[in-house]
């Protein structure tokens, strides 16, 4: 059974009304492959066109065990997905982050409510110190959200990605915690 939380771990982070952030199962599969085939939530990720179900569940049955991967749910649909994906060795006390927003349910407070689970896993639970990401550098609603979370850009990536038939820049962005 996944445990669901119906309520943010940090009280100071609001959720919006229904909302749900549990860890991702196997049978989200095919609502995950649903989402990461929507063109706005892949036009902000590296993610390719088509991802099949199966091609979901695989991933889902090999994640390592140290990678903590959440989905919103919001109304009995998958709305958004996070990863924090922890390094290892000298790195220990870094993760990245990766996540996206359903297409129709952005700016509606999903996007705050996951990456405040995942810094809350991040801070509270894991001890890490340093947070990671890469964002588009024309994707200005994540960056003035993870800049809201403390995050700041640490460099500028020229033809970081080929996008919708043109190369990209991005930015790559870390918040440190005390």
């Amino acid at each position: 059974m996944t445990q669901s939380h119906p309520h943010p771990s940090r009280h100071d982070r609001a959720w919006p009304k229904g909302l749900t952030i549990r860890a991702r199962s196997l049978t989200d599969a095919a609502a995950i492959a649903d989402l990461h085939n929507l063109p706005g939530y892949r036009w902000g990720t590296m993610r390719l066109p088509y991802h099949s179900v199966e091609e979901i569940r695989r991933g889902i049955e090999q994640q390592p065990a140290d990678v903590r991967s959440l989905v919103a749910v919001l109304d009995g649909m998958v709305v958004g997905d996070i990863a924090l994906l922890p390094a290892k060795g000298r790195r220990a006390h870094v993760a990245t982050l990766g996540m996206g927003v359903h297409d129709n349910y952005t700016r509606r407070g999903i996007g705050r409510a996951l990456l405040g689970e995942a810094i809350g896993i991040a801070d509270d639970w894991l001890n890490l110190r340093r947070l990671e990401l890469t964002v588009y550098a024309d994707n200005h609603a994540a960056i003035a959200l993870y800049e809201s979370f403390g995050f700041t850009v640490e460099g500028r990536m020229a033809d970081y990605a080929f996008r919708g038939g043109t190369y990209v820049e991005a930015l790559a962005m870390a918040r440190l915690s005390a």
